[in-house]
């Protein structure tokens, strides 16, 4: 160690003046930065703003042009600001602020419409209940179509020249063996939205290259002088073995001159809404922020499970009704409409969750646990559909009012499928220190599991949410879902 820190200490005192000069940097405008625990990308937050600042202006501008009705300034003001709030709740529950959207322009077209209906069906019915909000008859299709052609020539100029081109971090990656190759495989777009990665600096000429040739830069002495030489913004450190080439000194000038140094699972924490497993270290766990209980958030969380859920159960009460009929229809009376299943909860205590049937009686008539899998013959033809929209979770709510699940939190498992993968990986059981979850941050960065193999993966993003959990996460969570129950994702 200490011939390695000799190298780097022997560089030359002087250095050119305008490298050494410090700097600040605005990071907070860059990439992805924290609010409440949790990663926002700056790209879409601008977008979200600058959509809503538009919508606004539409409706102002349709309010003077057709409102003839007389009101108070407080409901004017509220019949201007309704429509833009309920339209941007509406574009986030369509997934159109989600980072890692991969939808062709038709794609976005069809969710933009989506969006619009449905903002402006709550929009309608919040009028009905508060008419001092309705501004006549001409206002809400206008607003509507109007917000429609805006949100189209907004979203082709961020498409075109924002999104992934503006607001990103530099990135400098320290290292170019088999951790570093992981960053190197980070094909998709939105892997990389928030970095500009720079290349790869090897520091040991003996260490082979597991990454690109093309992406290996050498920076031939000081490597503070060649961050700031090519505005480097952040240097992620991914060596396989840091205890013997870790440059200290340099790294500290770096973070002094302004350059962000970050660990590699820091990194993918932040891009990629996952704690890496293949690359865990022990330490990082304990030291790392997050992990941590807190009273008055669990006190939080468990109000807001309350309140929404029985706002959920008397809005959904019909569908629920119409739900179970069909399912004893189907069946002919033979059989329970509804179907309760052991799961482990919160602290590994078991709890029966409660869904609606969707297989057959005899689904596991050999007593075995089976995970469900795309086309399963055992689902009937009512199961098929309920579990394509999720109307099979809705009696979940119960057990969220009985306190044995959250709204959101990491999926329960049955109890023969945790005893296999506890075995898998021992962190397996660190999902139990929540309560689980109706819906979760797994279920929407991952498909449908369907083997211990995606259990695992999936437990990336438990861990993740179990770290970063908060009110605010929940709410993001819980607006989601929305997307993923209209467009059947990972549905089987």
């Amino acid at each position: 160690m200490d011939k390695v820190n000799a190298r780097y200490d022997s560089t030359p005192e002087k250095k050119d003046s305008k490298a050494s000069t410090q700097r600040v940097k605005l990071h907070f405008g860059h990439g992805k930065f924290r609010v409440f625990g949790h990663y926002v990308h700056a790209q879409f937050l601008l977008l979200a703003v600058f959509e809503f600042i538009m919508v606004a202006l539409i409706s102002y501008m349709v309010h003077l042009a057709f409102v003839v009705i007389e009101q108070p300034a407080v409901a004017y003001v509220a019949s201007i600001l309704l429509p833009a709030v309920l339209l941007s709740f509406s574009l986030a529950a369509m997934g159109l602020y989600d980072t890692r959207q991969r939808q062709c322009l038709v794609g976005v077209l069809s969710r933009l419409i989506v969006a619009i209906i449905f903002g402006i069906s709550i929009t309608i019915g919040i009028n009905y209940f508060f008419p001092h909000t309705y501004g006549g008859y001409a206002v809400l299709p206008v607003t509507a179509l109007s917000s429609l052609a805006g949100l189209m020539l907004i979203r082709a100029l961020f498409y075109g020249f924002v999104d992934g081109k503006l607001l990103q971090r530099r990135i400098l990656v320290l290292g170019a063996g088999e951790r570093a190759s992981y960053i190197d495989k980070l094909r998709r777009k939105a892997d990389m939205r928030g970095v500009d990665l720079f290349g790869f600096i090897p520091l040991d000429a003996a260490e082979k290259s597991r990454v690109s040739k093309s992406r290996l830069v050498f920076s031939n002495g000081c490597i503070r002088d060649f961050a700031m030489k090519h505005d480097i913004d952040e240097i992620v450190i991914a060596l396989d073995d840091r205890r013997l080439k870790l440059p200290i000194k340099e790294l500290l000038d770096c973070r002094m001159s302004g350059i962000d140094v970050i660990d590699m699972l820091d990194f993918f924490e932040r891009e990629r809404g996952l704690i890496q497993l293949d690359l865990l270290q022990p330490g990082w766990l304990i030291f790392a922020k997050g992990f941590s209980p807190d009273m008055f958030r669990a006190f939080k969380k468990r109000t807001v499970d309350i309140v929404v859920s029985l706002v959920l159960l008397v809005i959904f009460s019909p569908l629920m009704l119409l739900t179970a009929l069909a399912i004893f229809i189907e069946s002919l009376g033979r059989g329970g409409v509804l179907y309760r299943q052991q799961r482990v909860g919160r602290n590994g205590c078991p709890f029966d969750v409660i869904k609606f049937r969707s297989m057959r009686t005899d689904a596991e008539a050999d007593g075995k646990a089976q995970w469900a899998q795309k086309n399963d013959a055992r689902v009937t033809r009512v199961g098929s559909f309920i579990r394509k929209y999720r109307l099979d979770e809705l009696p979940q709510l119960w057990n969220v009012l009985s306190g044995d699940m959250s709204l959101v939190g990491p999926r329960p498992e049955r109890p023969e499928f945790v005893s296999r993968l506890n075995h898998l990986n021992e962190l397996y059981d660190e999902r139990h220190r929540l309560s689980p979850g109706v819906t979760g941050w797994a279920q929407l960065c991952y498909p449908y599991g369907a083997s211990d193999e995606d259990s695992i993966q999936k437990l990336q993003y438990d861990l993740y949410y179990i770290k970063n959990h908060s009110i605010f996460l929940d709410m993001y969570i819980l607006i989601q879902t929305v997307e993923v129950v209209l467009f059947k994702k990972g549905a089987r």
